[in-house]
């Protein structure tokens, strides 16, 4: 997975355990596209000191990956409801030879999409 798109997922998943300042920092060199520099201005201290805080909680990010495994656990979990929707739309209304079972099969796959729809969201 892409270095940045592994950072975004981390932060979404473990932000709220960062300082109020670790979070700070990171969304403004992340997300706003700020330079050290910069955020060293906005934070009144050295560059330095920001380029270690920045590789300061990435290293904490990764602690808390490596231990409690949540984005790994997303991203399986995630390959594993595809793989159940690509299953599903391989069916068709003749596969069915039950109604009711048809019905259940199509409340499935609405199901699915809703998950899918609400993972993007995080």
């Amino acid at each position: 997975m892409e270095k940045l798109a592994q950072r975004a997922l981390l932060v979404d998943f473990y932000g709220p355990l960062l300082t109020e300042k670790q979070r700070n920092v990171w969304d403004l060199h992340y997300q706003q596209d700020l330079s050290l520099t910069e955020i060293a201005e906005v934070e009144n201290i050295s560059r330095q000191a920001i380029h270690d805080l920045l590789k300061r909680t990435e290293r904490i990010l990764s602690e808390y990956e490596d231990k409690l495994g949540l984005v790994e656990r997303f991203w399986t979990e995630r390959k594993k409801l595809m793989d159940v929707q690509t299953m599903l739309q391989g069916l068709s209304k003749a596969d069915f030879s039950n109604p009711e079972v048809y019905k259940r099969y199509q409340s499935i796959s609405v199901m699915i999409q809703d998950v899918f729809a609400n993972i993007w969201e995080l």
